[in-house]
C-alpha cells in the first residue's frame, strides 16, 4: 500500500513539472536518455473540458467555459502504461508526457528520467518563478501612515 501511494506521489510530481514545461524543453531532455520501445495505446487527440468556477471561496460552482486539451496514452515494451494530458492542442507534448509517465513507473528507467528530464525541468521552472518574483518585488510599494501629533 505504501509503495502504491509513493508511486502515485512520484507520478503526480512528474506531471506537475511536465505540464508546466515547454514541449521543446521536454524533447531536449528526453534526447539525453535512451527512450525504450513503446507503442501508442491512444494516439494523441484533442478534446474539450469544462472549466468550473466559484465566486468567492464558498459560492456555488458554475460553468465558466471550455478549454481545449490534448491527451495520449503509451505502453512501454515492459508493460508500464503512461498517460499524458496538456492544455491546448500540442500532440507532441501529450505524447512526451505520456512516455515520461510510463518511464517514471519503470524501476529501470525512473532514476534516469528523474535525473535527466524532471530535475533539470524543475530547476528551470523554479528559476523562472524566482525571476518573476524578484521582478514583482522590485515594483512593490510599501504604504504606511504617519500619525500627526495634533489632536
Amino acid at each position: 500500500m505504501a509503495a502504491e501511494s509513493e508511486m502515485a506521489a512520484r507520478r503526480k510530481a512528474a506531471m506537475t513539472v511536465l505540464a508546466h514545461a515547454e514541449a521543446a524543453d521536454i524533447a531536449e531532455r528526453l534526447g539525453a536518455i535512451d527512450v525504450p520501445a513503446h507503442q501508442a495505446l491512444r494516439e494523441a487527440e484533442n478534446g474539450l473540458v469544462m472549466v468550473r468556477g466559484r465566486i468567492g471561496g464558498d459560492g456555488a460552482a458554475f460553468n465558466l467555459g471550455e478549454a481545449t486539451v490534448s491527451r495520449a496514452a503509451v505502453r512501454l515494451a515492459t508493460g508500464e502504461v503512461g498517460f499524458g494530458y496538456t492544455l491546448g492542442r500540442d500532440f507532441d507534448k501529450a505524447r512526451m508526457i505520456a512516455l515520461c509517465d510510463a518511464m517514471v513507473q519503470s524501476r529501470e528507467l525512473a532514476e534516469a528520467v528523474e535525473m535527466k528530464v524532471l530535475s533539470p525541468l524543475r530547476g528551470s521552472m523554479q528559476g523562472r518563478r524566482r525571476q518573476r518574483s524578484a521582478e514583482a518585488a522590485a515594483t512593490r510599494v510599501d504604504f504606511y501612515t504617519m500619525v500627526r501629533g495634533e489632536g
